[in-house]
């Protein structure tokens, strides 16, 4: 059986499909699936979705990030992070830290002219030194010679006592900052973004909600990170100690026969009625007992995706190439969803090879080549692990499979492994 083209040709270069019409009528259906994809949709898939559900990870109560000291920076023992002021670039932050700007953008993936967000985190490569050089405040600019020439006019009196006099003023140096303050407590850990990484991939790596994640970062509203960018992990809030109760009062100690009256029992005066009480059923012996089957206990899967097909990967991604993997199996091993989500198209390609799309959040699709005996209707939800095919029968029976941000494919072992 010849191998099939990848799902590439349904997703990537819609518009030089325009010739061949075949082409053309099979892309359509998916097309329309990626334009409709606009409601909007849990992107951690924190919602009840079928048996995923990780709000008790996500919903973690997380502390408030410490507040920086007066040149934005907050350290810790082993590293420190300055943050930004409104307007700042990266060479402003440097130059009120006194570290060189190309230093510090290079080390953060950055350009010392970029432009940054209130309250947005950089990384030092090193710590900043506890006093700016000496020579900062017999620096251009450091005296601000239109402000203290209107300060004098202001404060002149409008006639001298003694005309033709000169009253000195003192310039008041520019003031040293104070050494940084090192945090106490525990100190959150710094994580490097890699290729692939989004802003909620991390917070369900390290268990902390994404809104605490941008808030300790100063992320965007769209929670944008780029790779090479160093996050704070927020630190979870300590539990509140338990309170000891109070040491009870004493109780009061009487001599035998000097406390409250014992009453009589109605026994004492009229005893009860002989009753015959038939005996309980009888409990069977531990060993009669039948023994249940227990099915041995699986490895948890922390990966964010499950492998849709449990084979042998003769095919690696390759962008541009192979937009996906190709994972080979036994001919109608079944094919399972890789994670919760709800089916969007179901179609075939040029070849006429059906292809399975399943929608996991606004953008996030994952795309299922090559396969048959499709169990699943479109808009029908989905879980992990649930079965939506088989692979085709042939002696190549492999299952194409794609993981896509959008029109964008992603290597899919950055969520498999």
């Amino acid at each position: 059986m010849t191998r099939t083209t990848p799902a590439r040709t349904v997703f990537r270069g819609l518009p030089r499909l325009i010739l061949p019409r075949a082409r053309m009528l099979a892309a359509l259906p998916l097309a329309g699936v990626l334009a409709a994809c606009q409601s909007p949709l849990d992107y951690d898939l924190r919602g009840q979705i079928g048996a995923f559900n990780t709000a008790g990870a996500a919903q973690s109560a997380t502390s408030n990030r410490p507040s920086p000291d007066s040149r934005g920076l907050i350290t810790y023992p082993s590293y420190q992070v300055a943050v930004a002021r409104r307007g700042d670039t990266v060479s402003d932050v440097a130059a009120r830290i006194g570290l060189p700007p190309e230093e510090v953008a290079k080390f953060n993936g950055m350009q010392s002219s970029d432009a940054m967000r209130q309250g947005e985190v950089l990384a030092l490569p090193r710590r900043a030194p506890d006093s700016l050089p000496a020579d900062a405040s017999a620096a251009p600019g450091s005296v601000d010679i239109a402000t203290l020439a209107g300060q004098a006019i202001d404060t002149a009196p409008l006639t001298s006592p003694n005309p033709g006099s000169v009253t000195p003023t003192t310039i008041q140096p520019v003031p040293q900052p104070k050494p940084a303050v090192v945090q106490e407590g525990p100190e959150p850990v710094r994580h490097k973004v890699k290729r692939g990484e989004t802003a909620y991939t991390i917070s369900r790596l390290y268990q902390v909600p994404v809104k605490s994640l941008a808030e300790w970062n100063g992320l965007g509203s769209d929670f944008g990170v780029r790779e090479g960018q160093y996050l704070l992990i927020p630190l979870k809030e300590e539990p509140a100690p338990e309170l000891t109760p109070a040491a009870a009062a004493p109780a009061a100690v009487t001599e035998p026969g000097a406390g409250s009256a014992t009453p009589v029992p109605p026994s004492a005066s009229q005893p009860l009625p002989d009753e015959e009480v038939a005996p309980a059923a009888e409990v069977p012996a531990a060993e009669t007992l039948p023994k249940p089957e227990l099915p041995e206990p699986s490895r948890r899967n922390d990966a964010a995706m499950a492998y849709p097909v449990q084979g042998k990967i003769i095919k690696t991604y390759s962008k541009g190439r192979n937009d996906g993997i190709d994972i080979a199996a036994a001919a109608g091993a079944p094919v399972n969803a890789a994670e919760a989500g709800t089916v969007a198209a179901i179609t075939k390609d040029s070849n006429n090879v059906p292809i399975v799309v399943i929608r996991h959040s606004q953008k996030l699709l994952t795309v299922y080549q090559n396969v048959g005996n499709i169990t699943v209707k479109k808009g029908e939800s989905v879980v992990r692990g649930q079965r939506i095919a088989s692979l085709r029968e042939g002696d190549d029976a492999y299952v194409h499979f794609e993981v896509r941000d959008g029109f964008e494919s992603i290597d899919p072992l950055n969520y498999l492994n």
